[in-house]
């Protein structure tokens, strides 16, 4: 029988995409529907600056949440893919030498790789150890005079590990290359100021921690920093030019915006403005130790990224000796109706740094609104799973 029958689902992916989101998110995307759904920049009506309104009050609180002084740096992106892609794609030219660790994405890690093989750029990873720390030596030592892009995640959707960025951004600065940053897992969860921290460019997820809706992120750029645009089209902005505008944001917003999602993002950013995303973070933290600390206890159970007490975001992965993270997942949902994730999470170098190569992993991700009980009801479900495994 199905135990997990007309219960309500424990979701422990957020580290796919938060849920649910807050109230306010929802609201604030069916007042955009309803009342500022027209078409921002293209046109003078009401309605239209109504929208335009909601584009430029999110782009300035997300300024005030990453430290970015100019609004206008900040261009509205589906998702931290599509951002990756333009920083990448649009910045690094044949010739040039990039750098990035053995524990991104495939979304840096693939652009990266067409960049090597389309257009000559050469590109060098840096080795991890099995918590997905660097060695900062080892990064300066591939630094070399043509070397234009350090790339690397703030923290590792695999591992949970946190990278040091202000130390990585001061070795980008001593060989003349530019920091991009991969805030997938950080954004809304880790104090995150590019001033501070170093940061040239910064892509981010508005679906994540941001708790803003699927669909919605953004891109970070430096203002002495000039992009070549992916996407090329209309803006409302020099419409009379053949060219891109060469003014921000609009020279990397072609088309349409996604203004219902952007005003959703807006309520989340606020939501998190409010809460601080340290506060939310350190309670992420205390459910990962929690949740740690039981699972270690289990036989056969090895739990990936830095240990017990050390640094990390609401990640939580591991492998469990007498059986495969797929099945761990198929039961976990269907007899106790928890939602995680099992595979290979597109990261496949992180899991040659964690020797997870074989199967993968099953990752369980707490966020803003997990709770002590639905720890303790993954961590019984884990329990009981292992149990009946290794009869």
């Amino acid at each position: 029988m199905n135990r997990s029958e007309n219960k309500p689902v424990i979701y422990l992916d957020h580290a796919a995409t938060s849920w649910p989101k807050p109230r306010e998110v929802l609201d604030a995307m069916q007042r955009s529907m309803l009342e500022e759904a027209a078409n921002p920049g293209r046109g003078s009506h009401r309605m239209a600056m109504n929208a335009g309104r909601v584009l430029m009050r999110t782009r300035t609180e997300l300024g005030r949440l990453f430290g970015i002084a100019n609004p206008s740096d900040i261009a509205y992106m589906s998702n931290t893919t599509a951002a990756l892609n333009q920083a990448i794609k649009g910045f690094l030219k044949p010739g040039d030498h990039a750098i990035a660790t053995m524990i991104e994405h495939n979304s840096v890690r693939r652009p990266l790789e067409y960049m090597r093989r389309e257009h000559g750029v050469r590109v060098d990873y840096v080795p991890v150890d099995e918590s997905g720390g660097i060695d900062l030596d080892e990064l300066a030592g591939l630094c070399r005079p043509d070397t234009r892009l350090i790339v690397c995640n703030h923290s590792s959707n695999l591992l949970g590990s946190i990278l040091p960025l202000a130390d990585i951004a001061e070795i980008a600065r001593g060989c003349g290359a530019k920091l991009l940053v991969d805030a997938a897992q950080s954004a809304g969860v880790l104090e995150l100021d590019v001033g501070k921290l170093g940061i040239d460019l910064l892509a981010f997820p508005g679906h994540k921690g941001l708790l803003g809706p699927q669909g919605t992120g953004g891109l970070y750029i430096s203002p002495d920093i000039d992009l070549v645009p992916l996407i090329h089209g209309g803006t409302g902005s020099q419409s009379e030019e053949a060219d891109q505008p060469s003014v921000r944001p609009d020279r990397y917003e072609a088309g349409t915006p996604n203004t219902v999602g952007i005003a959703g993002l807006g309520a989340g950013v606020r939501h998190v403005l409010r809460e601080g995303a340290s506060a939310i973070g350190s309670r992420e933290w205390q459910l990962t130790q929690k949740i740690m600390e039981r699972l270690s206890a289990i036989d056969g159970l090895r739990i990936l990224g830095p240990g017990l007490g050390q640094p990390r975001t609401g990640i939580v992965s591991f492998t469990l000796a007498a059986a495969e993270p797929s099945e761990i997942a198929f039961r976990l949902d269907r007899d106790y109706g928890i939602a995680v994730r099992a595979g290979f999470h597109c990261t496949p170098l992180a899991h040659r740094a964690a020797d997870t190569t074989a199967k993968g992993a099953l990752r369980c991700s707490v966020g803003h609104d997990t709770t002590e009980t639905e720890a303790e009801s993954l961590i019984t479900a884990v329990r009981e799973i292992a149990r009946f495994a290794s009869r």
